[in-house]
């Protein structure tokens, strides 16, 4: 495995990997991560750090691998809150209340694609294996939030969605929040046909040239990451305030589970966010 990044932070602990990125990094009441494929107990198509209990893997397999992953990434298992994500645009605001939810706790609403808290000792959850992770900070008001961004929550503004979240429920103001589009499939490799691709080109407004490419036959490359860069942009973001990670899920798929790689026979990763106990 050769690991090649710019903006993103590989790190074994205990054997296990995971990502940071240095943005939220410096944030010092924010712990978080990204995680690989590397340090789990499943084996298969799910080999090894399998954190979805969709996919068809042993339930105890995962519960082990989420108190592996835990523990070397720096959270506590007990703290967990997960999302429901059906690639639709709700967005809940959890406590201390909710842990459990999706992880050792069965969901309680079916479609949750985001998760928003002001409340330390909480652990927010969300999964992929393509689409795009969604991390902000806002280190003004101690609020974090974790969005998956699929290509229909992505056209759906799910980004933008959320931020209005935390600015409603929260007070944040959007310039000071820090934002991090995490690991997806990258624009070398997310080919899709017209439907989707005309979708992506009503954003006129976010000048889709620079976010779109034709490739002919009906068949177009989409940018996942800068169209949810340009969305969060519209959102009130800053553009400093914004990193957008170089790793390529697909281009990566011995490090991370790529749908599209696998042909769907695959496990999935997980964002993980929480604010440090004081």
């Amino acid at each position: 495995m050769i690991f090649k990044s710019k903006n993103t932070d590989l790190n074994f602990v205990d054997g296990v990997g995971f990502l940071t990125f240095s943005s939220l990094s410096e944030l010092d009441f924010v712990n978080h991560a990204f995680s690989t494929r590397i340090g789990g107990v499943s084996t298969d198509e799910f080999k090894s750090m399998n954190l979805n209990f969709k996919r068809g893997d042993n339930p105890e397999n995962v519960t082990e691998n989420y108190k592996i992953f835990c523990k070397a990434a720096g959270f506590d298992y007990n703290s967990l809150v997960s999302s429901s994500q059906d690639h639709n645009t709700f967005v809940r605001c959890v406590t201390k209340k909710d842990c459990g939810i999706g992880i050792y706790r069965e969901h309680d609403i079916q479609s949750v694609d985001a998760l928003v808290t002001n409340e330390p000792g909480v652990t927010l959850v969300t999964h992929y294996a393509d689409c795009t992770p969604l991390f902000f900070a806002d280190p003004v008001k101690r609020v974090i939030a974790l969005a998956h961004a699929g290509w229909r929550g992505t056209v759906a503004k799910i980004g933008e969605i959320t931020v209005d979240k935390m600015v409603e429920e929260y007070g944040c103001d959007p310039t000071d929040i820090i934002a991090v589009i995490g690991p997806a499939i990258g624009f070398c490799c997310y080919e899709v046909d017209t439907p989707v691709f005309e979708e992506f080109a009503s954003f006129t407004e976010l000048k889709p040239a620079y976010f779109t490419q034709t490739l002919g036959h009906g068949k177009y490359l989409i940018d996942l990451k800068e169209a949810n860069r340009r969305m969060l942009l519209e959102a009130g973001l800053l553009s400093i305030n914004i990193t957008i990670s170089d790793v390529c899920t697909k281009c990566n798929s011995d490090l991370l589970y790529s749908h599209r790689a696998s042909g769907g026979k695959r496990g999935g990763l997980v964002a993980m966010m929480s604010i440090k106990e004081s």
